[in-house]
This record gives structure tokens, sequence and C-alpha cells, in this order.
């Protein structure tokens, strides 16, 4: 006789998980600890944007005003929206 082919059963128990195994004893996380801090990180993410906008408009207002100081207000606005990003990094990482 020949033998019963058994792989077909084995998957649907990977795909399928058992019923019958004891539940984990780790305390559930809950619905709304989620949710919080998805709220942050969106609210950082918002901010950053703003702030992001804010410095890009008042260099290129400064460059308008003094066009020679043209380099120096690059720089500086560069770090500055650097330091504004780095914010929602912080966020995700503190938060998640």
């Amino acid at each position: 006789m020949r033998e019963k082919d058994t792989r077909a059963h084995t998957i649907e128990l990977r795909i399928f998980p058992r019923h019958d195994r004891v539940p984990s004893r780790e305390p559930e996380e809950k619905k709304g600890d989620s949710m919080i801090g998805n709220l942050h990180v969106g609210l950082a993410a918002f901010a950053a944007a703003i702030a992001v906008g804010m410095i890009g408009m008042k260099a290129s207002d400064a460059v308008g005003r003094n066009p020679s100081a043209s380099t120096k207000i690059l720089i500086q606005s560069i770090l500055a929206i650097a330091f504004a990003e780095a914010i929602v990094f912080y966020t995700l990482f503190l938060v998640r």
C-alpha cells in the first residue's frame, strides 16, 4: 500500500494556528495605547512639516532682503530643517 501524504496536513497546521494551546500570560496591549502613540507620531510629523515650511519661508524672505548673505542663510536653514525633522524621528523611536 502507499503511504499517506501528510504534507498538505502539515501546511494546513502552519496556516491555521492550533486552538488547544494555552494562551500566553503576557498582558495585552490596550487598544487606546496604540492609538495614542499613533496620534503623537502624527502630531510630530505635522508640526515638523509646518516648521520646515516656516523655515523655508523665512529663509527666502531673508535672502530677498539681503542677497549677499544667501550662503550663510542657506546653511543655517538646512541645519534648522534637519533639527525640525529630527523631532519626528525622536517621536518615532520614543513612542514606538
